[in-house]
């Protein structure tokens, strides 16, 4: 669940200032990823935890209503939901999440929950759960052919091996730098068509044979949170229809862009439609 702060001051260590609004709605990068996959028109599978807390009755009735199959989604006794506690201030975010129940989905219940899935399926992953079951999803997936994305936020260290299992990797500027120790010129070279960097307003970038800059939509933005989740559930479907990558990327900038035009991390995603639509203009 995320709870968001708007302010126009950011306290200093001790202080305690004025916020202008408070809100509470569904999110977590796995779920906002979700959503956004299921209101752009995809067949969308969720698996995690929630807590048998109010929260995780909410998330599991957002999810239901928008047509994420949650079947998956484990209950845990006695455990809260995770929470994430957002400061919105000067067009942009600080976030601290508190993981709480994701801490449960490990290794051992993720993985035979796999099996009822096929290869070509899209796999999309995140790093709010614990870094032995991004692994294992990660290294079973590999072995069924699923395509892979990896969303590597929050940040934290990744093996090697393990980037060279995934189909696409999609750091934000800043996780890309501490990723990598070689700047973003080099390191795009070295991963062709897998490594896709967002940089904003600034569009994203990949490499085929040469720099490939896809530009942003340009929008007006209210609050960014939740934007890098929806190009990511957007390259998602667009992959399951077979576009080709440029494609699909630029219908994941055209996603992104309406993400960003409303607070909080779901209520700006778009419908299908509407991005279509938008994608029809700039054609």
């Amino acid at each position: 669940m995320d709870l968001v702060v708007e302010t126009d001051t950011i306290p200093e260590q001790g202080q305690t200032v004025l916020g202008t609004s408070f809100v509470t709605t569904p999110g977590g990068k796995g779920a906002n990823q979700a959503v956004a996959a299921a209101k752009l028109g995809g067949e969308v599978y969720m698996i995690g935890a929630v807590g048998d807390d109010d929260f995780g009755q909410e998330i599991i009735a957002n999810f239901n209503h928008h047509g994420v199959d949650t079947s998956l989604i484990d209950v845990i006794e006695n455990a809260h939901s995770g929470t994430a506690h957002i400061t919105l201030f000067d067009n942009d975010n600080r976030i601290i999440v508190v993981p709480a129940a994701n801490h449960h989905v490990t290794p051992d219940s993720v993985l035979p929950k796999l099996e009822r899935f096929e290869a070509g399926d899209v796999l999309l992953i995140q790093q709010e759960i614990p870094s032995e079951t991004v692994e294992a999803v990660i290294r079973f997936a590999s072995e069924k052919d699923f395509k892979v994305i990896l969303n590597p936020a929050p940040f934290r260290e990744l093996p090697r091996e393990l980037i060279e299992k995934v189909t696409y990797l999609t750091p934000n500027e800043n996780e890309h730098d501490q990723l990598f120790c070689d700047a973003q010129s080099i390191t795009l070279k070295q991963l062709p068509r897998k490594l896709i960097v967002t940089r904003g307003d600034e569009g994203a970038v990949y490499w085929d044979y040469s720099l490939k800059v896809i530009p942003a939509y340009d929008v007006n933005v209210v609050d960014t949170t939740g934007a890098g989740d929806t190009f990511n559930s957007a390259l998602a479907v667009a992959l399951t229809e077979n576009k080709t990558l440029e494609q699909a990327i630029r219908f994941s900038n055209v996603a992104a862009g309406y993400a960003v035009t409303a607070v909080g991390a779901q209520s700006g995603m778009p419908e299908r439609e509407v991005v279509d639509e938008a994608l029809s203009k700039l054609e």
